[in-house]
């Protein structure tokens, strides 16, 4: 089973790539997120490590009982063959109120049926106040005419 595109990829094949995956975290089901990797992927978030469906899977879970109203932008870096990396933000408040905007980076490596082998994010949490949030689409896809980071100044 293949899950397109597929490496090598091209300019476009990494921005759809990079698309996709924003839209599915942007829809918070870590089944349906969990999908888009093989079943034995390998990951470093942060400080935590994971291995397997499962724990993606758990950890997604985990993620978003705190992050509420979780909004996400990712935004193809550079890629070649079957590796894409990625800068993102996406903003999201805790449970006590308090409005962060994380910055990230992930370099990701895909198997020859596209999907995600490996995934290495590093990501910086900046409190902000919620007049100062920049993500106000309704929960779900960014819309299609929403700015992307660089026309954000991100």
């Amino acid at each position: 089973m293949t899950r397109m595109p597929v490496p090598p990829f091209t300019q476009a094949d990494a921005a759809q790539k990079v698309r996709l995956a924003e839209n599915a975290w942007n829809g918070r089901d870590p089944q349906a997120v969990a999908l888009a990797y093989t079943p034995d992927t390998r990951w470093r978030n942060r400080s935590t490590f994971l291995t397997g469906r499962a724990a993606v899977v758990a950890f997604l879970t985990q993620k978003w009982s705190v992050e509420h109203d979780y909004r996400l932008i990712k935004e193809l870096w550079a890629h070649a063959n079957d590796r894409i990396a990625v800068r993102f933000c996406y903003e999201y408040h805790d449970d006590a109120g308090q409005w962060f905007r994380a910055h990230g980076n992930e370099n990701w490596a895909f198997d020859a049926g596209g999907y995600m082998a490996e995934r290495h994010a590093s990501i910086n949490d900046v409190p902000i106040d919620a007049a100062d949030r920049l993500f106000h689409w309704p929960q779900g896809p960014r819309p299609d005419d929403h700015p992307d980071l660089s026309e954000m100044g991100l």
